[in-house]
């Protein structure tokens, strides 16, 4: 029995540097397009303070600017979006909060994943591609 041949490399497009795809997420929804530490742009809007976002609504100037500044009451403006999923984007580095600040989203059996900002806005926009209703806290 012969051996196949092997696979050829694929070829480099793009000056050198690999391709990276993003799914085309349907118009009229609320997308993060870039995001770094001083900044997140929602379908080219850049915004530099705290906020919640789902694909039909953002929230500005959410009034936590820091994770250690969450308290529970901060929660209610995402609990009233009747989300399914609530991510928490908490920073640079990923932290989880105290249990006591949940208490609204489980008496509603709202789910909530905390990450690092960044992978919340990565998360976020592919949930948004799934059709789910997730709100992002960042």
């Amino acid at each position: 029995m012969a051996l196949p041949e092997p696979l050829q490399p694929l070829r480099k497009i793009g000056y050198g540097r690999p391709m990276k795809f993003t799914q085309d997420i349907s118009s009229g929804q609320n997308v993060i397009r870039a995001y770094s530490e001083e900044r997140i742009s929602i379908n080219g809007i850049a915004f530099e303070e705290s906020l919640i976002i789902t694909p039909a609504t953002i929230i500005e100037q959410w009034r936590p600017q820091r994770f250690e500044d969450l308290c529970e009451d901060d929660f209610a403006a995402a609990v009233a979006l009747e989300p399914q999923l609530v991510i928490l984007g908490t920073g640079d580095r990923h932290a989880f909060p105290h249990p006591s600040l949940l208490r609204l989203l489980v008496e509603r059996g709202i789910g909530l994943e905390s990450m690092s900002t960044a992978a919340a806005c990565r998360t976020y926009n592919i949930l948004v591609s799934e059709g789910r209703q997730v709100a992002a806290a960042l």
